[in-house]
């Protein structure tokens, strides 16, 4: 109602205030207007003209200010007031007068304030609705925009009537706020998974000395991405949960190695000191060699450069921060509280330290027993939750630690060297070197063999669907929407059995109901319509695939005449264009389009399996009237060209001539033709303009528009579109579910390679494919920049060759693990993330390989020192054999830790486990789930690594 309608104004000038808002734009609105629909016969036989309705409505509908009046020493404000207060007002009025004869408005035209002609339609589950479209502007804070848009609308809810409604549709942020919840939840699940596993290597204290480093540093990371002005997004959580194995490695490797000083029996400082120095030199080393990794990435050029940059520019200030804390926080906190582990289970020292941990486990459970008291939750449940941990961890962890350094570390650490002995002795060293080339070649041979589905951009199932409705172009919106009640119809009876998963279902006819994803569309389009079906949350789903969904309405919908189809899911990761994107270029417009539309044809008589539908960007068809004016004739009857363009406009298109007031709100005055005259060609082309030619001593003259033109029905394009100052057509279409992208291009490929184009026509693969091109281009030419500059730096810290070449065959005998992986598994293999995953894993490796060659060096070194031996190619080869054992046994420790913790921080990322921390405090309701959007996507990157 017209009520509700101004309700909804107020909202959308608020919402227009924030700042972060770049646009509001409303469908299915009705706005009003004051209707002037005059009778083209009458107005003619009376000798009247649009410019006389026009000056009589300028003349009458004003009002103004005409001075002061001084009576009485005071001055007096005079107004005149001559506004129209309603259309039978205007009906009344004068618009001619001759020999006393006045012609009123009434006598030739009907004044009506009535609503606009529809441009739009909008409707939710099937009831009108008006849609207010709400974009955020680029670099600005989604969850910060919502909810004062959020805030809005609840103070607009105390004022609304009772009958309108307000429902949020397809709300962004909430998918951004699940979807950063659920990594926040993945670093505290990955922080969890690593603190466990450093207690088993180094005890509890120990462990704490390490995990400290994880907040230490992502908080002196943030600090620092704050400074550089970067804001919260997805992918910079990732790279955080990434890090999380990362940051850790620096401060293994330095608790790790005081604590085997202090059991040697050095004191604390000392322990620290020479722990800590000994190993500074390798960590920095194998810390600039990660960031050399990760840092070619932060130049990634195009979309998804913009996309992806935040990865590297994350881990680099991270790592940085990591570096600082092992280097100066970890050796500080050691040098004073570090304790070497009690072997004694049972014993008066056990006793005592055991009510000690008791008591302090029954304080912690008679805190949360006051939170009870006062009810709240969440004290109780910490307080219970904290003394259970402390008698878990003192009868249970602490001995289940003990045994595993006693006993599980040096069973591993003996055989680990019995098998090194084994491995270097005799001619072995050659079968293992040479075997391990052998292992890659295998690798890749069965990846080539067996070889996994490429894909550009993993997804996940669809967050909502979009229905894309396209009639023949110049169909009318009322058409359009008649046509779109029958397609909610049979949505509606898709979607029936699984109702539980849909949130809302919104129709959109008219105005801005392209793909936002695609080109966008110029001009109005009533032949076209946007249906869009919204899912619950993905953990609300109970398994239900809507990917499986999107395919139902597309077998659903196969069957409807009249209009094209096209089913597709929204879009997740940057904008690429369609996955099938064939662009044609080099010849007119003409023939292109028959050449688009021959090609569109043929490929779908080829059969290809999971093209959805091929369409062109540019459709010949758009019905027009084209009016020809005869110059001559018309400027010897005393008419321009503008005359009768301006006719023509005002008798179909209207003309606004002046502002009706209501209150606080004004209203066009639109002047124009009634409905059975603009809508008739030969009514339109037999009205006569109506003018004083001066000539004639300002005789009134009429003549037809007959006379000076012509008209012909035509047809032309929907659009005109150029690229490289070249006119081009786009090909495009989406793929099923299911379907590789890249297997069906290859087969479009192969047919356009013989198909017979003429040669002023040229075609290029863009969309997808050229982003696709462009991302696999780059992304080998980091991994080889990477690779080099790993070496160079290398090469620097051992002033060596062979060192530095041990140590870059290392990463890329990591790959095996890469490639046999995805070919056992048989997962696609995603471009973008397989390609980053590759650059990170080098500089996980590589952190691995400088602390075990390092150390290696330096136990050579003391034996060269202590033979006074310069160089080690003098050395016996028994003496370099027995550092190498000895080096990979101490070693182990370090690099199974920094192995282990980097692939439990991305176990709960690469599974999809899911656990809602926070809830489980408050309400010890956990929210357990597997899988999600996050997994879908980010889990190639996980595995890969």
């Amino acid at each position: 109602n017209q009520n509700g309608w101004k309700h909804i104004k107020a909202i959308e000038d608020k919402i227009e205030d924030i700042s972060e808002i770049n646009k509001v734009d409303i469908k299915g609105s009705l706005e009003r207007e004051m209707k002037i629909d005059v009778d083209l016969f009458k107005m003619q036989s009376l000798q009247v003209s649009f410019m006389d309705i026009e000056d009589a409505v300028a003349r009458e509908n004003m009002s103004m200010s005409a001075g002061e009046l001084l009576q009485n020493d005071f001055r007096r404000s005079i107004r005149i007031i001559g506004e129209f207060e309603s259309a039978e007002e205007m009906e009344d009025m004068v618009i001619k007068s001759e020999l006393e004869r006045p012609i009123y408005l009434k006598d030739i035209a009907d004044v009506n304030f009535l609503y606009e002609e529809r441009t739009s339609y909008a409707r939710s589950d099937g009831a009108p609705v008006i849609s207010l479209d709400v974009v955020k502007r680029a670099n600005e804070n989604l969850l910060s925009a919502s909810a004062k848009i959020f805030k809005i609308l609840d103070d607009q809810k105390k004022v609304l009537p009772e009958n309108l409604n307000i429902r949020i549709f397809n709300d962004q942020s909430v998918q951004t706020r699940d979807e950063v919840s659920n990594l926040e939840n993945s670093i505290i699940s990955g922080v969890l998974l690593v603190i466990f596993v450093l207690l088993f290597f180094l005890g509890l204290r120990n462990s704490l000395f390490v995990g400290i480093a994880i907040p230490l540093s992502m908080l002196m990371g943030i600090l620092i991405m704050y400074l550089m002005g970067f804001v919260i997004n997805i992918v910079l959580l990732f790279a955080l949960i990434l890090a999380l194995g990362l940051l850790v490695d620096n401060a293994i490797v330095v608790v790790e190695n005081i604590y085997r000083y202090l059991q040697e029996g050095h004191s604390l400082f000392d322990s620290a000191r020479y722990g800590a120095g000994e190993v500074a030199l390798p960590i920095i080393a194998s810390t600039i060699t990660t960031l050399a990794a990760f840092l070619p990435m932060a130049f990634w050029p195009g979309v998804m450069g913009k996309f992806m940059k935040y990865f590297p520019l994350t881990l680099i200030a991270v790592l940085c921060s990591s570096l600082i804390v092992a280097l100066v926080i970890n050796p500080v906190l050691t040098s004073k509280m570090m304790k070497l582990g009690s072997n004694q289970y049972i014993g008066p020292t056990w006793k005592k330290r055991a009510r000690t941990n008791i008591i302090i486990a029954l304080i912690f459970i008679l805190a949360g027993l006051t939170g009870q008291v006062t009810g709240t939750e969440w004290v109780r449940n910490l307080g219970i939750f904290f003394g259970f941990i402390v008698l878990l961890n003192f009868f249970v962890l602490r001995f289940a630690s003990i045994y595993f350094q006693e006993t599980v570390l040096p069973f591993l650490e003996k055989y680990y060297k019995i098998f090194l002995n084994f491995a270097l002795s005799g001619k072995k060293p050659l079968f293992f070197f040479f075997g391990t080339f052998g292992l890659m070649a295998f690798a890749i041979f069965l990846l080539t063999v067996k070889s996994p589905k490429i894909i550009f951009f993993p997804s996940s199932d669809p967050t909502y669907v979009n229905i894309f409705v396209d009639l023949p172009l110049g169909s009318d919106i009322e058409a359009t929407n008649k046509l779109c009640v029958e397609i909610e119809k049979i949505v509606n009876e898709t979607l029936e059995p699984k109702k539980h998963v849909v949130e809302e279902v919104l129709t959109q006819i008219g105005e801005e109901t392209a793909d936002p994803m695609n080109f966008p569309e110029p001009g109005s389009t009533p032949h076209k319509a946007r249906i869009t079906v919204s899912f619950v949350d993905f953990r609300d789903r109970g398994g239900v695939s809507t990917a499986a969904i999107m395919e139902d309405l597309r077998s659903s919908l196969n069957n409807i005449v009249g209009a094209q189809i096209v089913v597709g899911q929204d879009n997740q990761g940057p904008p690429t264009g369609p996955p099938i994107n064939i662009e044609l270029s080099g010849a007119e417009m003409e023939e292109l389009v028959v050449v688009a539309n021959d090609l569109i044809t043929d490929i779908n008589n080829q059969g290809i399996p999971g093209i959805e539908r091929l369409q062109a960007d540019v459709k010949l068809g758009k019905p027009e009237l084209e009016v020809n004016i005869d110059r001559k004739a018309a400027r010897r009857y005393g008419l321009s060209t503008a005359q009768i363009a301006s006719t023509i406009r005002t008798s179909v298109f209207g003309k606004e001539i002046s502002q009706f007031k209501v209150g606080e709100d004004e209203y066009p005055i639109m002047l124009r033709l009634s409905e059975r005259y603009r809508n008739n060609i030969d009514d339109l082309m037999d009205q006569k303009i109506t003018f004083r030619d001066q000539a004639r001593r300002g005789e009134i003259v009429q003549v037809p528009i007959s006379a000076v033109a012509d008209y012909a029905y035509k047809s032309t394009f929907s659009s005109v579109k150029r690229r490289n100052q070249e006119q081009v057509i786009t090909v495009y279409s989406n793929v099923r579910e299911g379907s590789n992208p890249n297997e069906i291009v290859n087969e479009v490929k192969d047919y356009l390679n013989r198909y017979n184009f003429d040669r002023n026509i040229k075609y290029n693969f863009t969309g997808e494919q050229e982003q696709q091109a462009e991302d696999m281009a780059f992304l080998m030419s980091a991994f080889m920049v990477a690779i080099f500059a790993i070496f160079i730096i290398l090469v620097a810290q051992f002033n060596s060759l062979y060192s530095p070449f041990i140590i870059i065959l290392s990463v890329f005998f990591s790959t095996i693990g890469v490639f046999l992986g995805y070919v056992i598994t048989g997962k696609d293999i995603s471009v973008v993330f397989a390609g980053v995953g590759l650059i990170s894993l080098a500089g996980v490796v590589v952190n691995n390989a400088i602390v075990l060659v390092d150390y290696i060096n330096l136990l050579i070194q003391r034996k060269r020192e202590k033979k006074d031996i310069d160089q080690m190619i003098s050395m016996e080869k028994e003496d370099v054999r027995q550092a190498v054992l000895e080096g990979g046994a101490k070693r182990l420790r370090p690099v199974l830790l920094t192995a282990i913790t980097t692939v439990l921080g991305l176990i709960p990322l690469a599974i999809g486990f899911n656990m809602n921390f926070l809830t489980l405090i408050t309400d010890l309701d956990p929210q357990i789930f597997i899988g999600g959007d996050n997994t879908a996507i980010w889990g190639p990157l996980a595995w890969t690594i």
